[in-house]
């Protein structure tokens, strides 16, 4: 099982936000990253900000051993 991550420094804003969040599902890092855009960057909890959030999710590449 791959983990997935989003990233805000792929997004520039005014307060140059360096956080990445991993999870190991969907629905895990989906409400962590919605928790940290309405505490951090103030956004409102919508759907619309839920399928942004869901579309930049990334996944974590594996280091050969």
């Amino acid at each position: 099982m791959s983990r997935k991550y989003i990233d805000c420094r792929e997004y520039p804003s005014q307060m140059n936000c360096t956080v990445t969040i991993f999870a190991d599902s969907d629905a895990e890092l989906l409400e962590a990253a919605v928790q940290h855009a309405i505490s951090v960057h103030e956004h409102k909890d919508t759907p619309e900000l839920r399928e942004q959030l869901q579309k930049a999710f990334r996944e974590e590449r594996r280091r050969a051993a």
